[in-house]
């Protein structure tokens, strides 16, 4: 095993360096004691590690911590109060982290949207521990699994999947990025879960970061995340102001202009029926609003006022505070695939967290084409997301729910689910054009459901 096999933020130039045969590099060993001694089952420095000078240890262990360009994440350039300096929840959190990173016992968690200062806090960790000396593994979890994949096939000069998932288990202490960013397979999960938990019952030194609340991973993971006896969690959302992200065209301004007061309910020309169906929507989107809960679907021909709906909800949200995400789907679509591209403003990961995670989301214009593969896959991860986490989302669509089954089934699996939102119809048309309709047969009777 080479020194310059290791997984790494970032490439490196340096020439190898000459590893132990004894701990492979890792710096640190599990001696053979006896089952009643202090240190029994514990990583241990190796003894190439005691005998090197303090310079020569400093380099080993910021070669081995994995941390690259993190490095310059410090506690010395963190905020205490996060980003506006004020924020209590953040405070304790670093202050924790700050405690952890001088005697490392047990087990933290950082729970929070992308910017909010968990993978920073992880990062001064760790370099404070390579600062005082002490061995530290930072890892990004799909890094990880991926680099165990390919030790399967390394080389005889290459850090095997044998030496690489003992390194990660029994590290003195080990920092998981982004635990639950990890793929979806059954492998993956398993592999992360064996490392999880045979810290867990070792009860080994560990950091996590993750963007959902821990209770919100897979069960097995959750119950150990969230195991009082060894963990504490933080979790780093609900301070600072309101966030609002738009992929599509709906402004700040323009989302200013539509609110509840200046919807208008009259519609030239309506009849009965579609005066009732419209008056049925503005009630629900105004008693969602008040109270924000899972799904609400609100579906009609374009221009009967269920994007304006849509955009009033929203701005009683900004108002209490809350981040929201207005998406036109086609451009949201877009958006996802072309921030895949090098050196775009938003790279994919954060534009994909930041959809998953606002406090309200709107799928504006939601429709009947099926797209490639991997669109379906997309849009259909982010409504499961949101499903399972109970965060409140609002779509819309021009589509009957018939239609959007044809083409998203397993979407509208989630979204038409009447145990995780309300379905309204609108059967209202265009309000521009509603006068020059008057004389049209009244239309079928509307549909509302729970």
């Amino acid at each position: 095993m080479a020194e310059a096999s290791t997984p790494s933020n970032e490439a490196s130039d340096e020439p190898a360096h000459p590893t132990c045969s004894l701990c492979g590099g890792a710096g640190f060993v599990r001696r053979e004691r006896p089952v009643d001694h202090p240190r029994f089952g514990k990583a241990e420095p190796c003894d190439c590690a005691l005998d090197e000078a303090d310079d020569a240890r400093r380099q080993r262990l910021e070669r081995i911590s994995n941390l690259g360009s993190l490095t310059r994440f410090t506690f010395e350039n963190l905020v205490p109060g996060g980003r506006d300096g004020e924020s209590d929840w953040f405070r304790a959190a670093a202050e924790a982290a700050r405690a952890f990173a001088r005697e490392p016992a047990g087990w933290l968690v950082f729970s929070g949207p992308s910017g909010s200062g968990k993978t920073h806090l992880a990062a001064a960790i760790a370099n404070a521990r390579v600062g005082l000396g002490a061995p530290a593994l930072f890892m990004v979890v799909p890094d990880l699994l991926d680099h165990l994949r390919a030790g399967y096939e390394a080389t005889d000069e290459e850090m095997s999947f044998e030496q690489l998932f003992e390194q990660v288990r029994n590290a003195p202490l080990l920092l998981l990025d982004d635990i639950d960013a990890a793929s979806g397979t059954p492998w993956a999960r398993e592999k992360l879960f064996q490392v999880v938990n045979h810290r867990y019952n070792a009860e080994l030194p560990t950091v996590f970061t993750c963007s959902v609340r821990p209770r919100l991973l897979e069960e097995r993971q959750a119950t150990r995340l969230c195991d009082e006896r060894l963990s504490r969690v933080f979790i780093l959302e609900g301070a600072g102001q309101a966030t609002y992200h738009q992929v599509g065209g709906m402004t700040r301004e323009r989302l200013a202009e539509m609110q509840f007061h200046n919807f208008d309910l009259r519609g030239a020309g309506l009849h009965p029926d579609e005066r009732d169906s419209l008056d049925a929507a503005f009630r629900s989107a105004l008693a969602y609003a008040d109270d924000p809960q899972g799904w609400l679907v609100m579906l009609g021909p374009n221009g009967c006022g269920k994007t304006h709906l849509a955009a009033a909800i929203a701005n009683r949200a900004l108002g209490r505070g809350q981040s929201v995400f207005f998406a036109v789907v086609p451009d949201l679509i877009d958006h996802l695939r072309a921030s895949f591209a090098p050196g775009t403003e938003v790279g994919y990961d954060d534009l994909f967290d930041r959809v998953r995670n606002a406090g309200l989301l709107v799928l504006d214009d939601l429709g009947a084409q099926a797209g490639s593969p991997w669109a379906q896959e997309k849009l259909y991860q982010i409504v499961n997301y949101r499903t399972v986490a109970g965060l409140p989302t609002v779509v819309a669509s021009d589509q009957s729910m018939a239609e959007l089954g044809a083409a998203h089934q397993r979407i509208v699996a989630r979204i038409a689910d009447p145990h995780t939102g309300t379905l309204v119809n609108i059967i209202a048309p265009h309000y521009r054009l509603g006068h020059s309709l008057a004389q049209r047969p009244a239309p079928p009777a509307p549909r509302r459901g729970r």
